[in-house]
């Protein structure tokens, strides 16, 4: 009687699976640090707490893809080589929220918004997992198209300064600083005449800054982009497959040696700390940020859907609708443990579905073997310091590729999509780009509407996802085709 044992559910040797772990967390480690430094930096948290933020997301990525891979109970995990990582569509709202609240308050709505997306996904995952008919190709294309333009300017901010503090394009002129200082002092003395200054009162920026574009900076962020394009076309397999973190590392070592890097605070950092959740206090829970990041969910499960199912594919493993809400369902309950754990919302990392079909490895426990190796990670915390204490200008170069490659990726699945007899498609593409370009080009175009509405309207990537979605049910109606979601995952390489 046959007893063999499906390449999914293969126990390979240790020191094979470590290895081949290692590498998965090597492919997908730029991608996962990426979204805490953006968003701890939009907060304005100081790098201490931005260093948490890293320690805190490696190790939700570890725990999370344990769950996945493993399993628990029967309602989460797919049970397939799956890498869970943060996904870039979350970044736009969460930077806009982070603008509009700096600071440890803004960090508890943020994480009171997760929280709520993630119980609210746990709950719909069997409905979402029946939803991929109004999330076909071109809407999905469209949709990560967004994304990547959105998340451009981020990338392009690390490079030349960012939009806020010592690299802002504009800086206050400092004798008008001390100016008002000094009114401010003396309005406040004991038996002042001066009437006291008005709450709020502030100075605008309008001295050109010298520090902004530095041409040093601009230098090191174009090393990197150079050296990441030479690794990915003269490396071969597994290097090639890092040329983005090997990328970082020598812009890093580049920084260091001009004296724009240094080491403090990795030197102060703990050799080893536990990930507590509320790090930021009692989280903060608004309506509307919460119904903006389960939209952002929505999107996200349709993709891991797409993804689910190619991976199937791939593995010889059919995935029916218990396992694919199994699967979904462990996207909501890892954006949940985020939340809980000052981290982010969580998905598949398609770059790692990409690797399975690179290397032909199916075994599961290779990515449970990458999860341990990232749980590990995340409670160093000098491993979070040191990529704290990179400099914006080197993950700028970085930045470029990633968010790049993340549209490119859309255009990618767009280029499969049938606009020649369907004249439709061409629209629902156009007007949604468009209407998701709106806060990205003109972003007080909101400045006359209900403010309670703003966090839900700010994200162009909210708005092209309703409009591509509507467009495409006015247009196309719900057609059901299950093939054209799989083949439009099979070309996504990055989220």
């Amino acid at each position: 009687m046959s007893t063999s044992i499906h390449p999914v559910d293969e126990h390979l040797p240790t020191g094979k699976v470590a290895a081949l772990g290692l590498q998965h967390v090597l492919v997908m480690y730029a991608g996962a640090i990426a979204v805490p430094l953006i968003v701890g930096r939009a907060l304005k948290l100081s790098p201490e707490d931005v260093a948490y933020l890293i320690s805190a997301d490696l190790f939700c990525c570890g725990l999370v893809t344990l769950i996945q891979s493993l399993g628990a109970t029967q309602w989460f995990g797919i049970k397939l080589p799956v890498m869970m990582g943060v996904t870039f569509a979350s970044v736009a709202p969460m930077v806009a929220m982070a603008n509009a609240n700096p600071g440890p308050m803004g960090a508890q709505l943020i994480f009171g918004a997760i929280i709520g997306a993630g119980l609210i996904s746990i709950l719909i995952a069997p409905l979402v997992s029946r939803m991929l008919r109004f999330f076909p190709p071109v809407v999905t294309g469209t949709i990560i198209t967004v994304i990547g333009i959105s998340l451009m300017r981020i990338g392009i901010n690390w490079i030349f300064g960012n939009p806020f503090g010592p690299t802002a394009p504009s800086v206050v002129n400092p004798e008008h600083a001390k100016w008002l200082a000094d009114v401010s002092q003396a309005a406040g003395a004991p038996g002042s005449v001066l009437p006291a200054v008005p709450k709020d009162l502030a100075l605008v920026p309008k001295v050109p800054n010298p520090k902004y574009a530095d041409l040093s900076g601009v230098g090191i962020s174009a090393l990197v982009l150079v050296s990441i394009m030479m690794i990915a076309r003269f490396g071969k397999g597994f290097i090639a497959n890092i040329s983005v973190l090997l990328g970082i590392i020598i812009g890093g070592v580049v920084a260091t040696a001009m004296g724009l890097m240094n080491f403090d605070k990795v030197g102060k950092a703990a050799w080893f700390d536990v990930v507590l959740p509320f790090h930021f206090g009692t989280p903060v829970f608004d309506p509307v940020l919460i119904l903006t990041m389960t939209l952002v969910m929505i999107v996200v499960m349709i993709e891991s859907t797409g993804m689910f199912l190619a991976l199937g594919e791939m593995t010889e493993r059919k995935v029916d609708q218990p396992a694919l809400a199994r699967g979904l369902r462990t996207d909501g309950l890892g954006t949940l443990i985020g939340g809980l754990f000052n981290t982010f919302p969580y998905t598949s990392f398609s770059q790692n579905v990409g690797l399975v079909a690179v290397t032909g490895v199916k075994s599961r426990f290779v990515c449970v073997a990458g999860g341990t190796i990232l749980i590990v990670l995340g409670l160093l915390p000098k491993m979070a310091a040191l990529v704290e204490s990179l400099p914006t200008v080197v993950l700028g170069g970085a930045g470029l590729v990633m968010f790049g490659m993340v549209a490119a990726t859309g255009i990618r699945i767009l280029g499969g999509v049938d606009f020649k007899v369907n004249r439709f498609n061409a629209m629902i593409v156009a007007i949604s780009i468009g209407v998701g370009m709106v806060p990205l080009i003109a972003p007080n175009f909101k400045q006359w509407m209900p403010h309670g509405i703003h966090p839900l309207i700010e994200s162009g990537i909210l708005l092209a996802s309703l409009c591509a979605v509507a467009l495409n049910l006015f247009f196309n109606g719900a057609t059901h085709d299950t093939a054209a979601a799989v083949r439009a995952a099979a070309q996504a390489d990055t989220h």
